[in-house]
C-alpha cells in the first residue's frame, strides 16, 4: 500500500501528459490525475463543483491494473452491500464489489491515515464487457472519501436540506429518511425565491474566510431525465465570506455547503451560505418549535450525521465540532405540517 501512495504523490506533482481534474465539495478540493481523459472524467453530479485551484487537499492518482484479488487483511467496516474498508500499516484500503464484476473488487482506493493522498485502481477484466461503467468517482467512493476527509478537519456533513433566502439567510432542516426533507424543499421553493444548496446532504464548517478551493458556479436542480439538468439563478460562494472574532454576530461562524448527493427533490449545489439557525424536523401539529438545550442539539444533530464509525477519535471529534455548532447556531426542535404555515412559522419566528 505505501508503494502505491508513494507512486501517487510523485505523479501528482509530476508535470508533463497526465490529465487532470479538479473539483470541491464542502470546502475540500480534490485533484484527480489520470493517463487519460476518461481517468479523469467528472461524472453529472460532480460537473457544476468543477474548480480550478492551485493546491488541492486530496490528490488520487487513477491507475488500471489487470485484476484486484480480494484482501486477507484486518477489515474495519463492512458496508453489507457495495464496499468494505481494510487498514494497514500505510493507510486505509477501500474495496468496491458489485454482482455485476463478479467476485473480486471492480475498484480498491488506497489512501494515506490522513486522506491527503490516495491511488485509484480500476480493473481491467472486471470493466471489460461493461467498459460504460467505468467511472472512477462513481457513488458511493467520492462521498465516502470527502467524508472520512472531514475526520481531518473541523467539519461534518449533515442529513438535511439547506435554504437559503435572497437576504443570505441560511436554515439547515436536519432530518433522518422520510423526516421531510424534501417536502420542507418543496413548500419553501414553491412561495420564495430561495437557493437550495442541497436537499439531502449538507456540510457544515467553520466560517473561517475564503477556503483556496472554493467554487464559484451554478446551483443545479437535478433533472428526472439522465443528464439534464436545470440551471437556476447564479450564486457566488464568495459572497458575503468574512472574518470574525468569538464576539462577532454568531449567524456568521458556521457556513453549510451544498453537495453533489441530493434527494428526492433532486437539488444539489456547489454554493454555500452563512448558517443562521438549524431545525430538526419532524412530523407533528400546529408548526411547534422548541429551542434545544446544547447536549439535547449535539445528541440530535449526531443521530443525523454522517461519521465514519470504525475509529472512535473520529467520532470524538465529531462530537467536538457538534459542540462548537450548537454553540454558535440555535437549534430548535420543528414539528411542523406540510402546508404553507410550515414556512410562515420560520419567516415569522424570532430568537
Amino acid at each position: 500500500m505505501r508503494r502505491h501512495l508513494e507512486r501517487a504523490s510523485n505523479s501528482s506533482r509530476a508535470s508533463g501528459a497526465a490529465h487532470r481534474s479538479r473539483f470541491c465539495v464542502g470546502g475540500v478540493s480534490i485533484e484527480l490525475v489520470g493517463d487519460s481523459s476518461s481517468d479523469v472524467t467528472l461524472l453529472p453530479p460532480l460537473e457544476p463543483f468543477r474548480a480550478e485551484t492551485v493546491v488541492s487537499d486530496i490528490n488520487i492518482q487513477v491507475e488500471w491494473v489487470a485484476e484486484l484479488t480480494p484482501t486477507a487483511g484486518q477489515r474495519v467496516f463492512d458496508s453489507g452491500t457495495t464496499w468494505r474498508l481494510y487498514e494497514g500499516v500505510a493507510g486505509f484500503q477501500f474495496d468496491f464489489n458489485a454482482p455485476l464484476f463478479g467476485e473480486s473488487p471492480y475498484k480498491r482506493l488506497l489512501t494515506d491515515r490522513r486522506f491527503c493522498r490516495a491511488t485509484l485502481q480500476m480493473s481491467t477484466g472486471a470493466f471489460a464487457a461493461h467498459p460504460c461503467d467505468a467511472e472512477p468517482l462513481g457513488y458511493p467512493l467520492d462521498e465516502l472519501l470527502i467524508m472520512h476527509r472531514l475526520t481531518q478537519e473541523q467539519a461534518i456533513e449533515l442529513h438535511g436540506c439547506g435554504i437559503v433566502r435572497a437576504d443570505g439567510t441560511g436554515n439547515l432542516f436536519v432530518g433522518h429518511s422520510g423526516a421531510g426533507k424534501s417536502t420542507t424543499t418543496r413548500l419553501w421553493t414553491d412561495v420564495e425565491d430561495v437557493e437550495v444548496l442541497s436537499d439531502d446532504r449538507i456540510i457544515v464548517r467553520r466560517d473561517e474566510g475564503w477556503h483556496a478551493g472554493a467554487v464559484v458556479g451554478t446551483p443545479f436542480r437535478a433533472a428526472v431525465a439522465a443528464g439534464q439538468r436545470e440551471v437556476l439563478r447564479l450564486l457566488d460562494c464568495s459572497a458575503s465570506r468574512s472574518n470574525h472574532s468569538a464576539q462577532d454576530d454568531r449567524k456568521e461562524q458556521m457556513r453549510m455547503y451544498g453537495t453533489p448527493w441530493h434527494g428526492e427533490a433532486m437539488y444539489a449545489s456547489p454554493g454555500s451560505a452563512a448558517l443562521a439557525r438549524i431545525f430538526i424536523l419532524e412530523h407533528g401539529h400546529g408548526n411547534v418549535l422548541t429551542r434545544l438545550s446544547p447536549s439535547q442539539a449535539v445528541a440530535e444533530l449526531f443521530a443525523r450525521s454522517f461519521v465514519p464509525f470504525h475509529k472512535h477519535e473520529y467520532l470524538d471529534s465529531a462530537l467536538e465540532f457538534l459542540q462548537e455548532v450548537v454553540d454558535a447556531v440555535p437549534c430548535y426542535r420543528y414539528a411542523f405540517e406540510p402546508d404553507q404555515g410550515a414556512v410562515d412559522t420560520v419567516l415569522n419566528f424570532h430568537d
